[in-house]
């Protein structure tokens, strides 16, 4: 039975992470999968690149967590051989060179960190209410520089982020609305850090451009609020309607390219193609 709605009620708020709302943008069909279809069709395995990733994050995040004797660069390159997750590649002997490489990555870049500089918040989970959503997600750092808060975002890809990702990321811009709302002070530069090559790729908000992000993430959230309840009545030739598949490259990529029909027109990667040899 639906929730009884009366005449006075506040409207139910969506709850939604900011990854939950761009993979809408990305590929309305892969969010459907993703978050509307029970049970949830069949994924892929796991992938190489976002193995590392976990990877390096974990570490990271425990590195900020140990004695302060403890913190050093070498010791961040420990964690990293304790947090490896060993799955997506493409054999043990891959997934070594890969864990070694980001070991050293790691290492390299807290060689530049200052371990007396502890940040504000270290894997933090921040939410934001706006008219329609309650809007949360985990940071993976804010530091506080000289009274200015910073929202910092790991990157561990191949390629170095332009500036424009940085800039027009709905993601930090949410994240940095939240984390204003919460320590009750401005949070307008977001930086995201590449370890691969050391890179700090750096924008930095208004009040007006914090502000109109945090306005588009809401009018999302009403329109999948909307879409979410159509989909519960909605046959399938009308949910794939309702949720087109939006054909690209990344189709190649995705974890539900097994059940995409219009997806699997692109050619598949392999678990591994992103990870460099």
């Amino acid at each position: 039975m639906g929730q009884l709605v009366f005449e006075g009620m506040p409207e139910r708020l969506y709850a939604a992470t900011p990854a939950r709302l761009t993979t809408y943008t990305d590929c309305p069909r892969r969010y459907r999968h993703a978050y509307l279809d029970r049970p949830t069709p069949a994924r892929r395995g796991a992938m190489g690149h976002t193995s590392i990733g976990a990877s390096v994050h974990t570490a990271l995040a425990r590195w900020w967590g140990l004695p302060r004797e403890r913190r050093t660069p070498g010791q961040g390159g420990r964690l990293v051989e304790e947090a490896w997750i060993g799955e997506g590649f493409r054999d043990p002997a891959q997934s070594l060179v890969a864990r070694d490489r980001a070991r050293e990555q790691v290492v390299g870049y807290l060689d530049r960190v200052d371990p007396d500089d502890v940040p504000v918040a270290v894997e933090r989970t921040v939410s934001l209410r706006t008219e329609h959503a309650v809007l949360w997600g985990r940071v993976d750092r804010v530091d506080d520089r000289n009274g200015a808060l910073v929202v910092v975002d790991y990157k561990t890809g191949r390629s170095v982020p332009a500036v424009e990702e940085a800039r027009t990321s709905l993601a930090l811009a949410v994240y940095a609305a939240a984390v204003a709302a919460a320590q009750r002070r401005p949070c307008l530069r977001v930086e995201l850090h590449h370890l691969p090559s050391g890179e700090v790729v750096a924008a930095d908000h208004t009040e007006e451009s914090l502000a109109a992000a945090v306005d588009r993430a809401d009018a999302l959230a009403a329109r999948l609020a909307e879409l979410d309840g159509r989909h519960a009545a909605a046959s399938a030739p009308a949910a794939d309607e309702l949720f087109p598949a939006r054909v690209a490259p990344r189709c190649g990529w995705c974890e539900f390219r097994p059940v995409c029909g219009p997806g699997r027109t692109e050619p598949p990667r392999s678990a591994w193609a992103a990870v460099r040899d």
